[in-house]
């Protein structure tokens, strides 16, 4: 028999449809499996459900009045079944005695190699026998699962010793600091509430807190500009000063100056916008959060599912290269069905050139459509969701057209109106031809022309005004910004970014406020105490040393049992300096806390 591993149940389904051509569904263990013929050869799919397996410590170390927190450091994990996965064990384990072929067909990512050898460990604990294949596909469709299962490897163990590490680090650490920081105010808290730290999580905070900071310490100051109607050749132009004046007086003196003057510079340049780059996870969930309203965690929650249900290419990826061999063409022949099929027509027959980012992951092509489809077919396949799987399906078609597609073609404008010891100026834009705004309406830039004037034309000023203004504090955070800002520093991965921005929303810390990411008193209270004991373990510089450390393990220059062990003797020190500011922590936290109760009781 044929044994097929996937990682979610409705990729185990597509596999026994496309491989089978039939099949029949029966429950092993109260999992669902599909059974099909395959090459003439009895066959099983069967789906699980992320992680079968994580690291966990020895289970008296799991009873907190049994272990100091700072004992944790010297304690080593085990892998053990996740007691949610104990049925897709059994199923797999039952499945696996009679099988002579496995295929691991898990997620082509990090994360799924990390799972496809947990599956493998269970199937080699009840059969040494079968063979074991890795196969990796990029989209869920029968050209893909066939080229996959024609191309079988073997895992890739590096990463696996990557993921690994990673777990290990951020169990002992995050639990480590979360006893600490639960303890040192355990009387304050309610049953079965704690203070979590998360090795991203918190730099995640610390990253809000800091911008908040920023605002907390704006002062505002007044400054003054000039603005203008000024008439050039029977043309009115509305032209401001770009210089700031400190005092009303000074800017009052500067405007009884404008009165006649002449055009310095007269400015009509034609330049074209590109294209965005092809998609990365990043930036999808960067630009859901931003154009479509829905947050990051949403999007590329939808992306999975648009991916397990043959819509879209694999969405966890950071390439934004299209790879030779991905036939751009025959992505745009499948789109013709659906509703966008005109546009996709349009490219095949009047040509197409790519854009170009610059990362590759090597491993996946950035997110790209793999069937065309209309609003109503997605609703219905999605039901209750279906609002969110069109939006995101919608974008991903048309930021991939909007890659094929050509430039936008405008005309920069600028007018500087000289009136002595005062300059006023206008810019403006006309739209020459709107290129791929055509198909990527988030991006189209407004059409604002100004006159056609020339330089050495009179200009005479029809009303003149002083204008009171006042320096404004950074923003608070946006969802796509604080995503752009991990991704510099290399906090998380592509794939869990979002998880830790959820996390901190879960946990109290942050709140979103019209999109914007706001610390809670709570979150503001447990991060400037770290800034100021412990900053080691806010900052976000550090996690991105982690990051680039454990990704020496998958070019071999590090052993993970080495680097565990050095990042965790790196965290112990900073353990015992924050533990013997405990007064001071517990002040702190108390102080929120009480607040935080408070607020709560109010609202009740």
């Amino acid at each position: 028999m044929i044994l097929v591993v996937a990682e979610k149940r409705s990729v185990a389904q597509a596999i026994a449809k496309y491989l089978g051509g039939t099949y029949r569904a029966r429950r092993v263990h109260g999992v669902p499996a599909y059974y099909f013929k395959h090459e003439g050869r009895d066959a099983v799919s069967l789906g699980l459900s992320g992680h079968i397996a994580d690291y966990d410590f020895p289970a008296r170390h799991n009873i907190w009045a049994l272990t100091p927190p700072e004992e944790l450091f010297r304690v080593a994990p085990v892998l053990v079944i996740r007691e949610d996965a104990i049925n897709y064990v059994r199923a797999l384990k039952a499945l696996a005695r009679r099988a002579e072929k496995v295929y691991l067909a898990l997620d082509a990512d990090v994360e799924g190699e990390a799972i496809a050898y947990e599956a493998m460990l269970v199937i080699r604990s009840v059969n040494r026998r079968a063979s074991i294949y890795r196969v990796r596909f990029n989209a869920v469709t029968h050209r893909d699962i066939h080229a996959a299962f024609r191309q079988p490897t073997g895992i890739d163990l590096k990463q696996v010793e990557k993921v690994f590490a990673r777990m290990q680090i951020d169990l002992v650490l995050g639990a480590a600091f979360t006893r600490l920081f639960t303890l040192t105010v355990r009387d304050l808290l309610s049953y079965g509430r704690f203070l979590s730290y998360g090795p991203c999580q918190t730099p995640v905070l610390g990253i809000v807190t800091s911008r908040e900071l920023e605002r907390a310490n704006f002062r505002p100051e007044k400054y003054y500009i000039l603005r203008a109607a000024v008439e050039v050749g029977g043309h009115r132009l509305e032209v401001s000063s770009t210089a700031r004046f400190k005092s009303r007086e000074q800017a009052e003196a500067a405007a009884a100056a404008v009165r006649r003057g002449v055009v310095r510079v007269a400015s009509y340049k034609q330049q074209h916008v590109q294209p965005p780059e092809p998609l990365d996870t990043v930036e999808l969930e960067r630009r859901a959060s931003r154009w479509l309203g829905i947050n990051s965690k949403k999007a590329l929650d939808t992306a999975e599912g648009l991916y397990r249900a043959g819509y879209i290419s694999y969405p966890r990826t950071e390439t934004t290269i299209y790879p030779p061999t991905l036939d751009l063409a025959r992505i745009l022949r499948d789109l013709l069905p659906g509703e966008h099929g005109d546009y996709a027509r349009e490219l095949l027959q009047r040509g197409f050139r790519p854009t170009r980012g610059d990362s590759n992951d090597g491993a996946h092509p950035p997110i790209y459509p793999v069937r065309g489809a209309t609003r109503d077919e997605i609703y219905r396949a999605f039901g209750r969701l279906g609002r969110h799987a069109w939006a995101i399906y919608d974008f991903v078609v048309r930021h991939f057209l909007a890659t094929l597609s050509p430039p936008a073609l405008v005309e920069r404008q600028r007018v500087v109106v000289d009136f002595g010891a005062v300059q006023l100026e206008a810019e403006g834009q006309r739209v020459i031809s709107p290129g791929y705004w055509r198909v990527y309406p988030w991006e189209r830039q407004r059409d604002a022309p100004l006159p056609r004037v020339s330089v050495g034309d009179a200009a005479v000023a029809v009303r003149v005004e002083v204008l009171e203004r006042e320096t404004e504090p950074p923003p608070r955070l946006s969802e796509s910004e604080l995503l752009a800002i991990m991704r510099r520093h290399g906090i998380g991965t592509d794939a869990t970014m979002q998880e830790h921005i959820h996390t901190n929303i879960k946990r109290g810390y942050i709140k979103l406020e019209g999109r914007r990411c706001v610390p809670t008193a709570l979150g503001m209270a447990l991060a400037t105490t770290l800034f100021k004991h412990a900053p080691e373990l806010i900052e976000p510089t550090v996690r991105a040393r982690i990051e680039r450390a454990l990704q020496d393990i998958v070019r071999g220059s590090v052993s993970p049992p080495r680097l565990i062990e050095e990042v965790k003797a790196e965290f112990e020190r900073y353990f015992h300096a924050l533990k013997s500011k405990g007064e001071e922590v517990r002040r702190a936290l108390a102080e929120a806390l009480r607040e935080s109760a408070a607020g709560r009781a109010a609202r009740i």
